[in-house]
């Protein structure tokens, strides 16, 4: 009995101590020293090991709109508006070409920036007071500018001079005591109702203006009937303080080709009776 004890203790013994040796591991520590873990904890250091070198997703954002970055990066071909333009297309209508401003509110005191490629001006009835050299510049393309209506009463003397493809001018219903120097395409103007008077009128300002056909002065106070050029087919001069005529108001005075009998023989019809 006592050797079966013996037997049971040297089996028993060695087995006990053992175990842990089964479920733990040696692993190094810093500076030379042995540490005995647990399978888990070594499995949970592992896992925090691995974790932390696992790189992070790079995140993309995708919008749909441009970034300040993307538009700074954007080529000069880029296609963007002149920021003069939208103050002035806000006020108005634009259109292909056309520019339509009138009766605008809040007022309109002065002529507004124009796009690039304008070629008909529309801005009738505002309180527009004075037209400067600068107000159409860099507006070559201009054919058709409409002012009527409003309050202007000076105009710089350039402001319409370089525009070389101009035809067709309205100033009615202004303030005008004076005329500024006129394009040389122009075909049509119409000064109608404003304060014209004679010495206002440059001598040689329609002269040159070999293309100008439509020529309306009434409702002024010109005392006397400027030069005019052979190309006018129609021209209105009435309501204003002329006094007399002269064979050369209508007429080439040093041509012998017109047989004048009177200072109406170049025209091709005389009006008359009162002028509404």
């Amino acid at each position: 009995m006592m050797d079966l004890r013996i037997l049971l203790f040297f089996v028993t013994v060695p087995w006990i101590f053992c175990e842990p040796a089964r479920t733990s591991k040696v692993v190094p520590k810093h500076k030379g020293i042995l540490k005995i873990v647990d399978d888990e904890e070594l499995i949970s250091e592992s896992r925090i090991v691995m974790e932390a070198k696992k790189p992070k997703k790079k995140v993309i954002v995708n919008t749909d709109y441009d970034s300040p970055a993307d538009t700074e990066d954007e080529g000069p071909g880029a296609d963007h508006k002149d920021d003069k333009e939208l103050p002035t297309c806000l006020m108005c209508v634009c259109l292909t070409g056309s520019v339509y401003c009138e009766e605008v509110s809040p007022d309109m005191t002065t002529v507004p920036a124009l796009p690039r490629e304008t070629a008909y001006l529309y801005a009738r009835f505002n309180k527009i007071t004075k037209i400067t050299n600068r107000d159409f510049a860099d507006i070559a393309t201009l054919r058709r500018i409409d002012l009527t209506g409003n309050l202007i009463s000076e105009i710089e003397d350039g402001a319409f001079s370089k525009l070389n493809q101009l035809e067709e001018l309205t100033l009615a219903e202004n303030k005008l005591v004076k005329l500024p120097m006129l394009p040389a395409k122009l075909v049509s103007l119409n000064a109608n109702h404003n304060l014209l008077k004679t010495k206002g009128v440059k001598a040689n300002i329609f002269k040159k203006l070999t293309r100008l056909a439509y020529l309306y002065l009434g409702d002024n106070v010109l005392e006397a009937v400027p030069l005019l050029p052979e190309s006018l087919r129609v021209v209105h001069l009435h309501n204003n303080n002329i006094t007399s005529l002269t064979d050369d108001t209508f007429c080439k005075g040093n041509n012998t080709h017109y047989i004048r009998y009177n200072s109406f023989i170049c025209l091709r019809a005389l009006p008359i009776g009162h002028y509404k």
